[in-house]
């Protein structure tokens, strides 16, 4: 393996096709196209074999062939390879005949899909010689980048919306990360950070980084393809605040077909977004290519991102696979909540709600079709938008200790209206 490249060949522009350097950029200078890594899939295929994958350890790492990366993973070498969760109750529920969670609530260290996109970029910023990691957040990102440069032995920088839910604000400070609130949404965050990573050369993994940070995604989809029996989901959703997790499960599923690792099939990728912030959704439902930016208005807060970076693909990839796009209120993001928890102990966050409460109107439009198979995409803890539910969850009956008050309030209950 060259020990300066590992598997990876260029960065490409998405647009145009034009060829950089491996270096921290992540913008073409002639279309101002989005750069994207490419890899080397003649020499993949020669190592990655399925034996190869099931005979390495249970983490995201053992996909390492197709994570941009020269040598070794330095950075999150535990994340990945969460639970997929068969979801019996809720399937009946959702009135479909097979579902499963993808549950990166679970995540290692920070309980968030996002501790597979740092992993991977700082990684990268080592490699290519950074001290200083930075990043722009709706907060699970800060959270994760927080946590790994620590780990790492990194100065980091996060830079959040001042509105975030407290539950995100501590799990960054807590790791003694230097966190910059901003008056102001996260496009206003996203505009800043992009420059502060010009003036100050840091690794900001979501700016000059973002080509290897994005890859780190597919590792989702890989993992849900090989939990599967080795085959790709019929149905997948997938929540959306930048679009960039749809786009990179749909590559995961193409590189693995592409390897043969999994039988060529049909898929189809569908996207979740908050109806406070649908700018992708709103384009998908319309029929439209273009997305028009909107103001964020949410209790979903990580999907909060006006102006979607990743908007544009996310919308083709939809159409080039058949799936659709929905939104939800936030009244249905807690009932989405509530759902998945209740049947399938699995306490997620606003975003959760959103991918179950879509899932939960595409089935019921017939979109995903009641006799088929789908994947929900469960991204971070509801342990961190604790706020989103006070006041909306059951209410705790007190007594004092006695056994009599208890079988008072036994009796109680029986005497109330069963509800369904």
């Amino acid at each position: 393996m060259d020990k300066h490249e590992g598997f990876m060949k260029a960065l490409k522009c998405r647009e145009c096709g034009k060829e950089y350097p491996l270096s921290a950029t992540h913008v073409c200078e002639f279309d101002f196209g989005p750069l994207e890594v490419a890899y080397d899939y003649d020499r993949i295929k020669q190592s990655l074999t399925r034996a190869a994958i099931e005979a390495r350890p249970h983490t995201m790492w053992r996909y390492r062939e197709l994570l941009p990366i020269a040598g070794e993973p330095t950075v999150g070498t535990q994340v990945g390879y969460t639970p997929l969760v068969k979801a019996d109750r809720l399937a009946k529920r959702l009135g479909i005949r097979e579902l499963w969670v993808k549950n990166d609530a679970v995540n290692y260290p920070t309980l968030s899909f996002k501790d597979r996109v740092v992993s991977v970029a700082l990684s990268r910023s080592k490699e290519l010689g950074f001290k200083t990691v930075a990043c722009a957040s709706t907060g699970n990102l800060a959270n994760s980048v927080a946590a790994n440069a620590a780990a790492a032995g990194l100065k980091s920088y996060v830079f959040i919306p001042s509105d975030l839910e407290l539950g995100k604000v501590v799990n960054s400070l807590v790791y003694g990360a230097n966190v910059i609130s901003i008056k102001g949404h996260y496009d206003e965050v996203n505009r800043l950070c992009a420059e502060i990573a010009g003036k100050f050369g840091w690794a900001f993994v979501n700016v000059n980084m973002r080509p290897y940070y994005a890859e780190g995604s597919k590792s989702l989809g890989y993992e849900v393809c090989e939990q599967l029996g080795w085959r790709t989901p019929q149905h997948t959703v997938v929540p959306m605040a930048s679009g960039s997790l749809l786009t990179k499960i749909h590559k995961s599923y193409q590189e693995f077909a592409k390897l043969g690792l999994v039988s060529e099939s049909n898929w189809h990728i569908h996207g979740a977004q908050a109806t406070g912030c649908n700018p992708i959704s709103a384009a998908e439902k319309a029929g439209l290519d273009f997305f028009k930016p909107v103001k964020p208005n949410t209790i979903a807060k990580s999907l909060a991102i006006g102006t979607p970076a990743d908007g544009f693909y996310a919308l083709r990839v939809m159409k080039e696979t058949g799936g659709h796009a929905d939104d939800v209120t936030d009244d249905e993001v807690r009932d989405g909540i509530r759902l998945l928890a209740e049947c399938e102990g699995i306490f997620a966050e606003t975003a959760g709600g959103v991918t179950v409460g879509v899932a939960k109107k595409l089935i019921a439009s017939g979109k995903i079709p009641a006799n088929d198979s789908a994947v929900l995409c469960i991204t971070g803890n509801g342990l961190k938008t604790l706020e989103a539910m006070v006041g909306h969850v059951g209410q705790i009956r007190e007594i004092r200790p006695s056994l009599r008050e208890f079988e008072a309030m036994l009796k109680d209950e029986e005497k109330q209206p069963v509800t369904v």
